[in-house]
């Protein structure tokens, strides 16, 4: 081997070592130094991993802890502590705001209302999206509005919002009714076979199907069918990618049994995607929410079935964490965060803090919300189930609509109670979900 040879070979690995060692442990140390400084701190990361052993083991701790007795007791909304026992333990230990590592992902977790509210004004394109959104999840989010930043989210933010806004919305209603009552037969058939009195359903997954049914008949129109099978292959993606931690470095590359399921699913779905809008370019008469975003009585008094719907939200957020990458370096609240810190604002834990809703805010009171979200909380920017600022989510009012009308279009029909079989047991799985899944004793009005 020739000597030429060799200095390369020597010279490509010590630039690997330097490139290797400059992402897992200067830039962080050299981060948490500029944090430190300012007053900011946390628990220290293992190189490699972070703090994803520490939170492992503190989840542990928290299940374990916990008595059979206060397993089977009353239904309690204090899922938070246990899902998450890390940062309540990290903000007791370090303060409102601290840094931690999920692996090699930088984490500044936010409790402080005073920074909640800069960040949730903040207009400049330098807050964006965190990468790991379209790289370690990107099977499920890809480029797509919920994980771009910069000029690219603005266009695609552009382009969709207005096909979202309440008057378009509102023109979805019939759909929506449509889906619904195909739902409810479908729970009276099941009433009917039990004796035609009263049945007991588990009824989450009917209403996931339902909720998927209702997008896929307003993106797909005539071809919603299509859309269902896309939505029943990215259910499997999301339960897949709730399994493993994002952020250790390298993961998402081994050819493991769910990365190769993962893959062959994302092929599959960019595949339908593709086939469908070139079908709806072709056929261009139908106009379907597809289309027009360019191819990518009430049983109830309006105000109480509201809060009922906050009230819920509030509890249990569609959106656990709020999170924004900073781009380039920003000052919030007098200090400055290193451009590649991910702030992390913990939705759940903000949305059930006694000191911003009072003593029972652990408990559910949809009253609290009978003069307006500005009245029900000290801070109203403590109130974020469909985020903050201007990435809130596009698709709030469909959201919201889209429960009265399937709430009302039950409460019509049917009346329910728990079932002697139901656990309440929320999990995190990349959203909050029932774990054992929600059975009810339903019968007909």
């Amino acid at each position: 081997m020739s000597s030429s040879l060799v200095t390369l070979i020597l010279g490509g690995l010590s630039l690997l070592v330097y490139y290797a060692a400059n992402a897992l442990f200067l830039k962080p140390r050299s981060k948490r130094e500029r944090l430190r400084k300012q007053g900011i701190d946390g628990p220290l990361p293992h190189i490699f991993f972070g703090n994803i052993p520490e939170i492992k083991s503190l989840r542990i701790q928290e299940v374990q802890s916990r008595s059979l007795n206060e397993v089977a007791s009353a239904i309690s909304h204090r899922w938070p502590f246990t899902i998450f026992p890390h940062l309540q333990k990290w903000r007791k230990q370090y303060g409102p705001i601290c840094l931690y590592y999920g692996g090699n992902i930088p984490f500044l977790m936010v409790q402080d209302t005073e920074m909640v509210k800069e960040v949730s004004s903040y207009t400049s394109l330098n807050l964006g999206k965190p990468s790991y959104l379209s790289n370690d999840l990107g099977p499920l989010f890809g480029q797509g509005i919920v994980s771009s930043s910069g000029p690219l989210w603005a266009h695609q933010r552009k382009i969709i919002a207005p096909q979202l806004y309440l008057d378009k919305v509102k023109g979805m209603i019939d759909l929506m009714v449509e889906s619904t009552n195909i739902m409810l037969k479908n729970w009276e058939a099941r009433i009917e076979s039990k004796g035609g009195v009263v049945a007991e359903m588990k009824i989450d997954e009917d209403l996931r199907s339902l909720s998927a049914d209702i997008i896929a008949r307003a993106c797909f129109g005539s071809n919603y069918e299509k859309g269902q099978q896309i939505f029943t292959k990215l259910r499997i993606i999301q339960k897949l990618l709730s399994k493993s931690p994002v952020g250790l470095p390298g993961q998402r590359y081994l050819p493991t049994r769910s990365n190769r399921e993962i893959w062959r699913l994302e092929k599959e779905i960019n595949s339908m995607i593709t086939k469908l809008v070139n079908q709806r370019l072709r056929e261009g008469d139908e106009q379907d929410l597809m289309q027009m975003i360019g191819c990518l009585k009430i049983l109830l008094p309006y105000l109480q079935i509201t809060m009922v719907i906050q009230e819920t939200l509030r509890l249990y957020p569609p959106a656990t964490f709020v999170v924004r990458s900073v781009l380039q370096d920003i000052k919030l609240k007098g200090i400055l965060i290193p451009k590649g810190i991910n702030i992390q604002i913990p939705v759940p834990l903000l949305q059930q803090d006694p000191e911003l809703w009072g003593a029972d805010a652990h408990m559910f009171n949809p009253q609290r919300f009978a003069n307006g979200i500005s009245e029900a909380c000290k801070t109203p920017q403590a109130y974020l189930p469909f985020g903050i600022g201007a990435r809130i989510c596009a698709g709030q009012h469909l959201a919201m609509i889209e429960l009265k009308v399937i709430l009302s279009l039950i409460l019509l029909r049917f009346r329910f109670s728990l079932s002697p079989c139901y656990r309440h047991s929320p999990a995190f799985r990349l959203v909050i979900e029932p774990e054992e899944g929600v059975v009810l004793r339903v019968s007909r009005i």
